[in-house]
């Protein structure tokens, strides 16, 4: 568990529970994975009791312990609280009592290896008016990049620099949200040079493309990538129709804290309609390489029944000329003769040329380009 105060432009942390005390000027931040959540929600419930005057509710709870919980939002009048699925690179959760044991075992994606580890854990938000509460996976990389952040914003070098600390726990809540969002932004890059190799692969006519099981399991992971995506989009568009609907404050200030608020949700949303637009597309390529590899495969096939076609029809005459001379008469003109066969095999000869020019003329022995 990481615990940090933001006291204006000071930044503490500390990883206890007790004697923890609301800044003048701040909040607090308490980050902690969910098997630590899980067996420390009673201290927790107590803390925010005390700091507070409020708990989380049971089904809250249930939301934050629960792993294959789509993202959405919900709300109390006391409390936000947001559940994100999040899209990085990563492998199972890891429990704090049993490192190394996963505590759930995930349905294995198939495709190409970065679909494999791709992480969609999700990570949930409690939002209080000076605390926020976080439930992250074991080891929870965007957490520890952002404390870190952090940390490093609050020194008197960054300040000169123009970094600003979060002023709110929903501001900050944002901020972790729209690094969890550019943390797969920053995956396109491989996974579209992977899918565009297996788009290689399917439109190459020399190669014979086999791997249609992985290819399957691609597909599906994409589908599910982009049903994950659609959740966050909703999840983060409810999120803003609930700010709508706060009471205005009562100062210049907190009116332009609310507006920056707004404005940093709808730029998490556009992040989030980026990455939809992106796994589509993805899932549109795949589907047209496929349709195109089945296309060029009948088009190949057309193409080998045309010159076998061809070539019979060049053959049929000569066939049949040689079924004539070999039929069973006594009396067959050029048969006794001794320039007979070598009539016979210059006149086959010119008909096989002439029905080769024919069909050369009719574009039917020309060779596609590819």
């Amino acid at each position: 568990m990481r615990i940090f105060t933001l006291n204006g432009s000071s930044v503490t942390e500390t990883d206890s529970l007790t004697h923890l005390q609301l800044p003048e000027h701040g909040y607090l931040w308490i980050a902690c994975a969910r098997a630590e959540f899980e067996r420390m929600q009673v201290q927790i419930q107590a803390a925010l009791q005390a700091l507070c005057g409020m708990q989380l509710v049971d089904l809250h709870i249930s939301d934050l312990l629960n792993q294959q919980l789509p993202s959405h939002y919900d709300y109390t009048s006391q409390y936000d609280v947001l559940v994100f699925r999040r899209l990085a690179t990563g492998g199972t959760e890891t429990g704090l009592a049993q490192p190394g044991q996963p505590l759930s075992h995930m349905p294995k994606r198939g495709g190409p290896p970065i679909l494999r580890r791709i992480d969609t854990s999700p990570v949930g938000f409690a939002v209080f008016d000076h605390i926020l509460l976080t439930v992250h996976p074991a080891d929870c990389a965007v957490r520890d990049a952002y404390a870190i952040k952090l940390l490093n914003s609050a020194s008197a070098q960054s300040h000169a620099a123009g970094t600003r600390l979060p002023s709110s726990p929903a501001d900050l809540m944002l901020r972790i949200v729209n690094q969890m969002v550019e943390g797969y932004l920053e995956l396109r890059r491989e996974l579209t040079h992977q899918l565009d190799h297996w788009q290689a692969q399917l439109l190459n006519p020399r190669t014979r493309f086999n791997n249609w099981a992985a290819l399957l399991d691609a597909r599906l992971s994409l589908h599910h990538l982009d049903e994950i995506c659609e959740d966050q989009r909703s999840a983060v568009q409810d999120w803003i129709e609930a700010i709508k609907t706060w009471p205005d404050p009562d100062t210049p200030g907190g009116q332009r804290e609310r507006d920056l608020l707004q404005v940093r949700s709808r730029d998490v949303l556009e992040h989030i309609e980026r990455v939809v637009h992106h796994v589509r597309r993805l899932e549109q390529s795949v589907e047209t390489a496929v349709q195109m590899h089945f296309s060029a495969q009948s088009h190949r096939a057309n193409e080998i029944m045309r010159t076998l076609t061809v070539l019979t029809a060049i053959f049929l005459p000569l066939n049949l000329i040689a079924g004539i001379f070999g039929m069973n008469f006594e009396f067959i003109p050029l048969l006794h003769q001794s320039y007979g066969f070598w009539l016979a095999m210059v006149f086959m000869l010119m008909t096989a040329l002439g029905l080769v020019v024919f069909f050369w003329r009719k574009r039917y022995l020309n060779r596609s380009s590819r």
